[in-house]
This record gives C-alpha cells, structure tokens and sequence, in this order.
C-alpha cells in the first residue's frame, strides 16, 4: 500500500469534486451487545449478483465502525424521500440507541431493518478489508425488501434533494 500523502490542493479538489456527485443516502445498521447501531452513508454500491451482495465502506473513527467490525449481520436501508426524519435524526442524534428514536424499526436476523425504507438489505459480512481510514465490509445479502412506490433520498452539495422533481430532457 503506498504511504505517497496527497498534498492539500489534491485533497481539496476530491471533496470539492465528491460533493459534487449525487448520491442515494443510506442507514447502515447492526446490532452489537443487544444495542442498535447505525449511520447514514453514502459509500455503498452493489457488488455482485453471484452472489448477491454489496460493499460498504465505513470510516474507521465512526461510531458504527467497531460494532460493525465485530458483527456478522448487517442491514443496509436505502432511505427515501419519507424517511428525512429518520435521517435528519441520525444525524442529531447524541447517542447510538437515540437514532432508532425515530422511524418503524424492526429486527430482521438480529438486526434494525426501517420497515419503510425505500430497499433494505440484510447482509452476512464475507469480508472486510482495511484501507486508509476506512474499512470495506463486503456483505452477502441474506434478506431484502424493495418498495416500488419510494423515491431515494439523494444527498448532492451537502444538502438533501428530490430528483423526482428534476426536469425531463
């Protein structure tokens, strides 16, 4: 793995340029010593369809991270639009039970699913992988839930948008 740093003008233009691209808001979420964790990511992406499974990447400073290195369930709920309470809790919130605060959660596989979510996905971990300050947990889906009526919520420029409403060309 190569120590090259970059310099603070490369750093800069990669969050200038990834805050620019839209990206769906998700709550990964897990459940660790009988307690519910999770936060909102945008670093997930299916991986493949044999076997059906997704890529998380998690930031290692991040209140999910150490319950999730230690689980081997997980739960990915893709958010919609109706679930910006949820969200916007998550985000306020001051302790990890204090996120489930708000939304209809339930357990599926001995995890928190958002029973209205726009898609949950319960994962098994197959893998992690360390790189940088994050770690890349690959997850098998083992369980998931799509509603066809929900439009995700979508996260562009540090602001939260509605691309229902984005003009057709």
């Amino acid at each position: 793995m190569s120590e090259l740093k970059p310099d603070s003008a490369v750093l800069e233009a990669f969050r200038d340029g990834m805050r620019h691209v839209a990206s769906t808001v998700y709550a990964v979420t897990t459940s660790y010593g009988g307690k519910p964790f999770g936060i909102l990511a945008t670093a997930v992406s299916s991986l493949s369809f044999d076997p059906p499974s997704l890529l998380v990447c998690i930031n290692q400073s991040a209140s999910l991270h150490e319950p999730l290195a230690q689980a081997e369930v997980f739960c990915v709920n893709v958010m919609g639009l109706a679930n910006r309470d949820v969200a916007d809790n998550f985000m306020s919130s001051k302790s990890p039970e204090d996120r489930f605060s708000v939304g209809e959660w339930e357990d599926s596989h001995g995890v928190p699913v958002l029973a209205n979510a726009q898609s949950s996905f319960v994962c098994r971990v197959a893998h992690r992988h360390e790189f940088g300050t994050h770690t890349i947990f690959i997850g098998e889906l083992i369980d998931g839930h799509h509603r066809e009526d929900a439009v995700p919520l979508t996260y562009y420029n540090r602001h939260y948008i509605d691309i229902s409403r984005a003009p057709d060309r």
